[in-house]
C-alpha cells in the first residue's frame, strides 16, 4: 500500500507525492505516458527524435534527442520547452489522475542551461561575498531559480532568496548574515 505525502517546494507550492512504495511504479508509468504523448507529437510534426525515459530524484525525466528540428521545440530561452513540459504533465495527469512533476529536456537544452545557471549562481555569490553588494538577477522560471539557489547555497558567506511575482520573479543574492 502506498502512502501519500504533501511537500512544499522552494517556491512555496504544495505538491502531493506518492511514497517510495508505489512511487517508482507511478513514475515509470508517467514516463511511459509522456513518451507516448511526445512520440505522437513528433509524428504529427514530422520531426525525428529519440525519446529516453528515466526516473531521477523522485520524478520522471523524459529527454528527446537526435533530430535536426528539435531546437524549434525549445524556443527562445526555453519557452516552447516549458509549454511542452506543461502540456505533457497535463496529459500524464489526465491519464493517471495524479499531478505530475515530470521534467522534459529537448536536444540537451535544459542540461546545458542548468550548467550555465550553476556557473551564474556560483560566480554571482562569490562576487557578493567579495564586494558586499547584493545582486538582483534577471527574472527566471522556477526551474532556473532552483538551480541558482542551489549554486548560491554552495558558496560560504552568500545566500539567496526570490522576490517578485511570476513571470518577473527573480533571485536576489546577498551576504549571509550568519557568518
Amino acid at each position: 500500500m502506498s502512502e501519500t505525502v504533501e511537500t512544499i517546494d522552494t517556491e512555496g507550492n504544495a505538491d502531493t507525492e506518492v511514497s517510495a512504495t508505489g512511487g517508482a511504479e507511478l513514475l515509470v508509468r508517467e514516463g511511459d505516458i509522456a513518451g507516448d504523448y511526445l512520440e505522437r507529437l513528433l509524428d504529427l510534426l514530422d520531426y525525428d527524435g529519440d525519446i529516453d525515459l528515466d526516473v531521477e530524484a523522485g520524478r520522471a525525466i523524459v529527454s528527446i534527442d537526435g533530430g535536426d528540428d528539435l531546437e524549434k521545440l525549445v524556443g527562445g530561452r526555453g519557452q516552447v520547452l516549458e509549454a511542452l513540459q506543461e502540456l505533457t504533465r497535463l496529459a500524464v495527469q489526465q491519464e493517471t489522475g495524479t499531478r505530475s512533476r515530470l521534467m522534459l529536456d529537448i536536444a540537451g537544452w535544459r542540461a546545458a542551461r542548468r550548467e550555465e545557471l550553476r556557473e551564474l549562481g556560483r560566480t554571482t555569490a562569490e562576487s557578493v561575498v567579495s564586494t558586499g553588494e547584493k545582486v538582483r538577477l534577471q527574472p527566471m522560471s522556477p526551474f532556473e531559480r532552483k538551480v541558482v539557489h542551489d549554486a548560491v547555497a554552495s558558496v560560504k558567506g552568500a545566500r539567496s532568496e526570490s522576490e517578485g511575482e511570476e513571470p518577473k520573479r527573480r533571485v536576489v543574492v546577498l551576504l549571509d548574515d550568519e557568518d
